[in-house]
C-alpha cells in the first residue's frame, strides 16, 4: 500500500479527539507585585468566576495565530510578545469535555499594562500573592484591586503559579526581566522589578555590580525627570554579544 492510498482509507474519526484552547498570562508589576490581568466569565461554566484570557484553537489556525487572536480581542494588545508557557493537560480540568491548554506568557511593562486595562474595562489587574519562597512553587492567590480573594475558573491558579515560577526561574540567567521595563530605566527600577518577581529583598551593591558586570546596560546619557532629589542614571538593554 502506497502512502496516497493509506491516506485515502484513513478515517480520522476512527479516535477520540480532544478540543484545543490557549490561555494568556498578561503579567505586570503594580506596587511592588507581580499582577496578572483576569476577566469575569459571563457564561457558564464557572460563571462569576475569573479566568485568563483564553479561547479555542480554529482547525484553520496554528496556536501562536490563536494567541494573537485571543491577545487582540480579549485583551486590546496587539504589540506584545507571547511565549508558550506550558501545556495543561489534567483529565477534568474542564467539566464540559476533554479540552487541552496551551499556556502563553507575555509580560507587559506598566505602560503597555495601563493600556491594556484602558482598552478592557472587563479585565482588572489581579494580585498575585506567591506563599512560596524562590523556586519551591506551589499554589497561588489571585486578589482584587481592593485585595479580595478572586475564585479562580478551571485550573487557572495552576497556570498563574507556573507562570511565576518559570518567570522566577529564568530571571537570573535571562534578560526576560527587562521586558517589564520602559525603554529607558534606572537601575532602583531594575532593582524593583527583580524584588517584586522574586518577593524578597535584594543587596543593593550586589545586585548592582552583577547586572553592570553581564554587560546588559548601556548608559543612555540621560538622567530621569521630575525628582525632587539628585536624579538617577538612566539606562537601555542591550543584548550581549
Amino acid at each position: 500500500m502506497t502512502e496516497a492510498e493509506f491516506l485515502a482509507d484513513y478515517d480520522p474519526a476512527a479516535y477520540e479527539r480532544p478540543a484545543l484552547a490557549v490561555d494568556l498570562v498578561l503579567l505586570g508589576l503594580r506596587d511592588g507585585r507581580p499582577v496578572a490581568l483576569l476577566g469575569k466569565r459571563e457564561q457558564l461554566p464557572h460563571a462569576g468566576r475569573w479566568a485568563l484570557p483564553g479561547g479555542f484553537v480554529g482547525i484553520d489556525q496554528t496556536l501562536d495565530a490563536a494567541a494573537l487572536h485571543v491577545l487582540r480581542e480579549k485583551a486590546g494588545i496587539s504589540g506584545a510578545h507571547l511565549e508558550q508557557l506550558y501545556t495543561f493537560g489534567a483529565l477534568a480540568r474542564d467539566p464540559r469535555m476533554r479540552i487541552i491548554s496551551v499556556a502563553y506568557l507575555a509580560l507587559l511593562p506598566e505602560a503597555a499594562l495601563a493600556e491594556a486595562l484602558e482598552q478592557t474595562p472587563s479585565l482588572v489587574a489581579a494580585t498575585i500573592d506567591v506563599p512560596w519562597t524562590g523556586e519551591a512553587g506551589g499554589e497561588v492567590t489571585a486578589l482584587s484591586p481592593k485585595g479580595e480573594r478572586l475564585s479562580l475558573a478551571f485550573d487557572h491558579a495552576d497556570i498563574l503559579a507556573m507562570a511565576i515560577l518559570r518567570l522566577r526561574g529564568k530571571l537570573d540567567y535571562s534578560a526576560i526581566g527587562f521586558a517589564l521595563l520602559p525603554e529607558h530605566f534606572t537601575l532602583r527600577q531594575l532593582q524593583d522589578v527583580h524584588e517584586a518577581v522574586l518577593g524578597t529583598t535584594l543587596n543593593k551593591p550586589a545586585f548592582r555590580r552583577r547586572m553592570l558586570d553581564r554587560g546588559w546596560l548601556a548608559p543612555t546619557g540621560s538622567r530621569e525627570a521630575g525628582t525632587s532629589f539628585r536624579p538617577a542614571e538612566l539606562y537601555r538593554f542591550q543584548p550581549s554579544r
